[in-house]
């Protein structure tokens, strides 16, 4: 009998470990601690990486203004994907264009909701970044000549009204995604997007005074550098987070990106090298980013050998674009977000359904492994994206406009800097 008393107690005692084996199936630890490092990562990218890259190379008069334009877009972005973002981006696709507002104000989704293996919420703040560094990218376009306060209404619509819905498009169940376009981290979503935007704002505000008459010099290398090292650091969040998994394709795509930006640096360096007879650190942390941009929508799909390919164009194709092409076509991107992310994004894109691998993800097969068709699926979303971003984009500039008086600053603004003239601050101490 109380052999049997024992036994029964066991029986019972191990009734709650295999109720709490069940949900260690279901959500997975390993899986949820990495997706949480991954988040932080690449929320680093923006307030700090970003904000160092873009305002090194800004002119010493605006550096508070590029510090403080990152960093609000980084809080507006945040607090637009709690409250209505995330759900016009994930919720229940509305005829694979946009999300319904089902999760509106994070609806519905409570501490034990599941994406995966992983909670909802970490899958929220996780994609929740990619948000918020999209928007900033643009700015890289307009700095020395945009008004705060139109930055401010632009980056509510533009996060809103373009990011969302592309989003939707390719990783929330819309039609982009159902086509098989193959986006693993933010080719077309992040920068293309970002680089056509910034594009097209531009065109729109103007050419700073005194562009391509007088020499516009960075404020500082040093924090460019900086920049691009915490941007290079975080990026591995942004694309072996991707894969929102700690497994075999995250650590694949950790190898590629790491290979893509160190080969695209060298790459920049050496063809500014040989044309202008100086390899710039400027060049050289421009390179890595471009590295970094290419790799990004292929990073789950290819092996270590296409990445060298991609990084290696990617490296030319940037210096090409930042050193020839702007100055053929004369438009006035300030900090060549269009060159590098345009332009080294829509290369990125197209690589994938040159490259894609299927032993690195089953089902993802590019031209070169046999499948034409994949290719022209990746020419259809960039052209997609290309003609949406900039409609709607365009769209947004005029609102924003029509409801801050306007988009540039004052003349007189403008040449003493913004820092003074709009914050009453100054980076650096002119003696």
């Amino acid at each position: 009998m109380k052999r049997k008393a024992l036994t029964l107690a066991s029986i019972f005692s191990l009734i709650p470990f295999s109720l709490a084996f069940g949900q260690e199936e279901a959500l997975n630890s390993g899986d949820t601690a990495w997706i949480i490092v991954s988040t932080a990562l690449v929320m680093m990218m923006t307030p700090a990486g970003l904000a160092l890259f873009y305002g090194g190379m800004s002119r010493y008069k605006n550096l508070l203004n590029t510090f403080g334009m990152t960093i609000v877009a980084y809080c507006l972005a945040s607090l637009i994907w709690v409250c209505w973002g995330y759900t016009l981006a994930f919720g229940p696709s509305q005829g694979g264009v946009v999300g319904g507002l089902d999760n509106i104000f994070l609806a519905g989704i409570g501490v034990d909701s599941l994406s995966g293996s992983i909670p909802t919420l970490v899958f929220v703040l996780f994609q929740m970044t990619f948000a918020c560094i999209t928007v900033a990218l643009v700015l890289g376009s307009v700095v020395d000549r945009m008004k705060f306060s139109a930055w401010i209404v632009f980056t509510l619509l533009w996060v809103t009204f373009v990011y969302c819905p592309i989003a939707h498009w390719v990783w929330g169940g819309g039609w982009m995604g159902d086509m098989g376009a193959l986006d693993f981290a933010g080719g077309a979503v992040v920068h293309i997007n970002a680089g056509i935007a910034g594009l097209i704002l531009s065109l729109v505000l103007g050419k700073r005074i005194g562009y391509g008459k007088e020499a516009m010099f960075p404020s500082s290398i040093t924090l460019t550098a900086l920049g691009a090292a915490l941007l290079w650091f975080g990026w591995f969040g942004f694309n072996a987070g991707s894969q929102l998994a700690a497994d075999g394709v995250a650590a694949s795509a950790f190898l590629v990106t790491n290979t893509s930006a160190a080969t695209a640096a060298l790459a920049w360096m050496f063809a500014e090298w040989v044309v202008s007879k100086r390899p710039t650190i400027l060049g050289l942390a421009s390179g890595i980013v471009a590295g970094l941009v290419a790799i990004t929508p292929a990073a789950g799909f290819v092996n270590m050998p296409a990445s060298l390919a991609i990084g290696l164009v990617a490296g030319l194709l940037g210096y090409y674009s930042v050193a020839v092409l702007k100055g053929k076509l004369g438009y006035d991107d300030s900090l060549d977000a269009f060159g590098v992310h345009g332009m080294c994004g829509i290369w990125g894109a197209l690589a994938t359904g040159l490259f894609a691998n299927p032993a690195i993800t089953a089902g993802a097969s590019g031209l070169f492994y046999g499948n034409p068709n994949q290719l022209w699926i990746q020419i259809i979303s960039i052209v997609s994206t290309i003609i949406y971003t900039g409609i709607v984009t365009l769209i947004v500039i005029y609102v924003t406009k029509a409801i801050t008086g306007g988009l540039r600053v004052e003349e007189d603004a403008e040449v003493q800097g913004l820092d003074n003239a709009i914050h009453g601050e100054r980076g650096f101490e002119i003696v």
